[in-house]
């Protein structure tokens, strides 16, 4: 008999069930880690169920099993397809953390915040994703452009990754807009009908935020490079803006206590304490050489802490984008990513601290991107070096025409000119005049306008 059959007939023979510590005495010579993951692949194939919680757990025969509702066989809970289908691979560990959190509520032991989980990690030293993963990573991420400056990848692609970004992250969040009714609002403006105000800010939310990560690529205007408080803190109000009970929580430090809906984790409490927690944060993320490593760790620790009142998970997401977009490798858009397996991939940081099961789904999700943007990469046009060289002075003049509405627009360009060297005046202005010529809603959070200044703006015109 094999030591996985005696392990299984030990549980099974076992009319009121045994607990974990009862079956590691009786089989010394097996890991407690590889005990459990019998023990979880056991239950997701009806073996056996699990009765009560905590240290009080046992297992037992599932024809032995009473039924009652503080009792429900965890088996029923955790059909693969109904969390994680099939194609997304899982570690066995990945398995563990699956079987405990697709567990009914009351068979969860509430947990505080873990600072411990923190203070253990230690830059370049410690790895959520292993050096063999992070070369795989590697080889599926490089792009043409690896050696260009900074967030020249991301920019060539902007079109694509507004759409699918901001398409995707709200997807994970229950919003109902398809991918063609994203292209129309973000291209066209046009909102979709019979959807909800709340989706139709959520995505340009997205599109707003994105962008202000692309102007910081390099360094943000606090002339700081990594993910800087500063950063962090407006890239969440930029998600957050109009979508919050108190605007006044847009980009600033929760200033109370939350609950996390359908689990037992409570996150800290005192501003205090969540102010000196992101410190700490941001302080080993910006130590991060590998943008991968760099890339994860913020997918498992902002939301974690939860620094904010809301959109914390939005928040990290694209923060997890800001070192692929510097090393302009291909973005993380978490497309075709399933809302429930990500939800309970985040669970198992909340309620274990283990990151097996995100750092699966991160994989996969990757992959997945890097497949759509690798197909597009023959088709990506050279960016115009001119409108590169001017962007800054592009954005500024347009933004000057329209927030001036009765004032002659070809004399603010003509001004403007006067700063630009003779042999590119021409071009600059023509592409000048090409940018108040496409202006719509969609493209104004790109000049730092309002839809009401753009209305008054083509009154006067």
């Amino acid at each position: 008999m094999t030591t996985y059959t005696a392990l299984l007939q030990s549980i099974q023979s076992a009319p009121t069930g045994i607990m974990l510590a009862e079956l590691l005495a009786q089989h010394p010579a097996l890991a407690r880690r590889t005990v459990q993951r019998w023990v979880s692949q056991w239950i997701s194939a009806g073996d056996i169920v699990a009765q009560g919680e905590g240290r009080a757990r046992r297992y037992l025969a599932a024809s032995d099993a009473t039924f009652a509702p503080s009792a429900v066989c965890a088996a029923a809970e955790i059909t693969p397809g109904d969390t994680f289908p099939a194609h997304i691979p899982l570690s066995a560990d990945s398995q563990d953390v699956l079987a405990y959190v697709t567990q009914p509520l009351q068979a969860r032991k509430p947990v505080a915040y873990q600072r411990d989980f923190l203070d253990a990690y230690q830059p370049n030293v410690s790895a959520y994703l292993s050096a063999p993963l992070r070369r795989q990573l590697h080889n599926m991420g490089k792009t043409t452009r690896m050696s260009e400056p900074a967030g020249t990848y991301s920019r060539a692609i902007l079109n694509r990754l507004l759409i699918d970004l901001s398409w995707a992250s709200s997807h994970l969040e229950g919003n109902t807009y398809s991918r063609l009714d994203t292209v129309a609002l973000i291209e066209h403006g046009r909102t979709a009908t019979g959807k909800g105000a709340i989706e139709t800010q959520m995505i340009l939310n997205h599109k707003t935020a994105i962008e202000l990560l692309l102007d910081n690529v390099g360094a943000d205007s606090m002339g700081k490079a990594g993910l800087s408080r500063y950063l962090l803190m407006n890239l969440h109000s930029a998600l957050a803006e109009n979508l919050l009970p108190n605007p006044a929580d847009e980009g600033r430090i929760r200033q109370h206590a939350v609950n996390i809906g359908k689990s037992v984790y409570r996150p800290l409490s005192t501003p205090q304490q969540i102010d000196e927690a992101l410190d700490g944060v941001l302080a080993k993320l910006n130590q991060i050489t590998d943008p991968f490593e760099q890339s994860f760790f913020a997918m498992v620790h902002l939301p974690y802490l939860q620094p904010f009142a809301d959109i914390n998970k939005r928040t990290s997401r694209l923060a997890a984008n800001l070192p692929l977009f510097r090393a302009n490798l291909c973005p993380l858009t978490f497309l075709d990513v399933p809302e429930q397996a990500y939800s309970h991939a985040t669970l198992g940081v909340y309620e274990l601290t283990r990151v097996e099961l995100l750092r699966d789904l991160y994989v996969w999700a990757y992959e997945r991107s890097t497949q759509e943007y690798q197909a597009i990469q023959q088709d990506l046009t050279e960016p115009d070096p001119t409108r590169l060289a001017y962007r800054d002075l592009i954005k500024q003049t347009v933004r000057e025409v329209v927030q001036q509405p009765q004032a002659d627009p070809l004399q603010v360009i003509e001004r403007v000119l006067a700063s630009v060297p003779q042999v590119d005046r021409v071009d600059v202005h023509a592409l000048l005049v090409q940018e108040l010529q496409r202006l719509h809603e969609g493209v104004l959070a790109r000049y730092g306008l309002r839809p009401s200044e753009l209305a008054a703006w083509k009154a006067a015109q």
